[in-house]
């Protein structure tokens, strides 16, 4: 029971960190530490055990927000004028951001996502900050829901496996 209850903290963990990294899906992971804590009830009859009912609805909302963080940038970006160029170009000045983290992952992702526009799409500046705004405000939706539903997630886990 203890090894189960130790892997559920260090997947919740793995969540959060996965909700900002772009290479690890936040949210799975911290439902898996939400499954790793109920398997541990049914091994170790935990005082306060986690329910089905609350593992399915949790998993019901990590299936969704895992959708959600690819459209809600795509759907920014297009709102604001932008093509798959500024989307892209956001992902690759994040991942070149991440060796100056939080400042580069940031700076990276916008100035990513305007040249992405700017290079390929070449419709002037303005255009290009517009959609480069719109991918980034989309990234930054999705990282945001992602760490919050990963850090409720966490929460529970800490609470059904500790308190």
């Amino acid at each position: 029971m203890v090894v189960l209850i130790v892997f559920a903290v260090l997947f919740a963990i793995l969540g959060i960190i996965g909700s900002v990294v772009p290479a690890l899906p936040g949210p799975p992971f911290a439902w898996v530490g939400m499954l790793l804590v109920y398997f541990a009830d049914k091994v170790g009859g935990l005082e306060d055990p986690m329910t089905t009912t609350c593992l399915l609805i949790w998993l019901g909302i990590t299936i969704v927000v895992s959708i959600l963080d690819y459209v809600i940038p795509a759907k920014t970006t297009q709102l604001t004028g932008g093509h798959k160029a500024a989307s892209t170009g956001a992902l690759i000045g994040l991942f070149a951001g991440m060796f100056i983290p939080p400042v580069g992952i940031i700076l990276g992702s916008l100035l990513g996502a305007f040249l992405g526009e700017l290079l390929v799409n070449d419709k002037g500046l303005w255009p290009a900050f517009k959609a480069g705004a719109g991918a980034f405000l989309g990234f930054m939706l999705g990282t945001g829901l992602k760490l919050v539903v990963s850090g409720i997630m966490a929460w529970l886990v800490i609470k059904y496996a500790f308190l």
